[in-house]
């Protein structure tokens, strides 16, 4: 009786959260996934007529009559794969040494420090791309030091670039990989790392051996919080990238707003989905596999 009480009760709590991600989440993404297959409309919309060009007009299998295979769209999706990847990488590199900075201060200092790794949140990312874009002009302030310093003789371009683009996904994605990794680090065993050293390794040795196996938890965790948005990323692209930053969420921001081809545009979509779910799958197997929760 008080087991089924119980479980009356925990089915009362997850209702509400079950509903609101059933309508709101689970919904939406089925009526993506029935629009990928659907003929586009002469004027949006669709037609409710099966249509696999969508997908043909991607990877090869285009009709060459009412849809043309355009391998640009391949490459936009490689190019958000690599600049999703370097994301990661770059955010990795800055915030694994930090994390065990922080982690050794003393408690007061360590919040405060916390508190300014979550301080973005607090103003809108448009605002924050824009003040990135007055930066990285080549009237702005960087090139304005480096040509002061005598360092340039001319403006860096930079901005409407791949690397503006990769600057500013690393720029918002840095607390997303920084709070997985720090209470990883926080979480590691220091007497293993004492003992690794007293044994004789060397730091080298005890980094591979001893530190990373116990923080892999939190990089696998910190790479798929940011890998995920990454790839889908628009806004930071829109802002700072131009046409040679374009990249698969532009695609599709423009296919449903612009093209009003909302079939081509699920399509689109249901790829980004499909490489999500790969690079989860991947993490999950991976963590498992180190007995680790990302």
């Amino acid at each position: 009786m008080a087991l089924r009480r119980q479980s009356v009760i925990l089915g009362a709590l997850l209702a509400p959260v079950t509903l609101f991600l059933g309508v709101f989440f689970v919904l939406p993404l089925l009526i993506i996934a029935v629009f990928s297959f659907l003929t586009p409309g002469l004027y949006g919309g669709v037609e409710w007529a099966f249509y696999h060009w969508n997908y043909g007009r991607i990877f090869g299998w285009a009709d060459g009559i009412m849809e043309v295979y355009e391998p640009i769209y391949l490459r936009i999706l490689l190019r958000s794969l690599i600049f999703a990847a370097l994301t990661v990488i770059v955010t990795l590199i800055l915030c694994y040494p930090v994390a065990f900075w922080v982690s050794g201060l003393p408690d007061r200092w360590r919040l405060v420090f916390l508190f300014l790794i979550t301080l973005p949140f607090f103003s809108s990312l448009i605002v924050r791309l824009y003040a990135w874009l007055l930066i990285l002009k080549p009237t702005g302030l960087f090139n304005t030091v480096l040509m002061n310093l005598g360092l340039i003789g001319q403006p860096l371009e930079i901005l409407y670039t791949p690397t503006a683009v990769v600057l500013g996904m690393v720029y918002v994605m840095i607390p997303f990989m920084f709070l997985p990794l720090y209470a990883s680090v926080d979480n590691l065993d220091r007497a293993q790392v004492e003992a690794s050293l007293d044994l004789g390794a060397n730091r080298i040795q005890t980094l591979v051996k001893v530190i990373l196996p116990q923080t892999l938890p939190g990089i696998l965790g910190g790479a798929v919080i940011v890998f995920i948005p990454s790839v889908g990323n628009f806004i930071v692209p829109d802002v700072l990238g131009g046409a040679k930053g374009l990249m698969v969420g532009n695609l599709v921001e423009q296919q449903f707003l612009s093209s009003r081809n909302w079939p081509f545009g699920s399509a689109l979509s249901m790829i980004i989905m499909a490489v999500v779910l790969t690079v989860l799958l991947i993490a999950v197997a991976r963590a498992r596999k180190v007995g680790g929760h990302a």
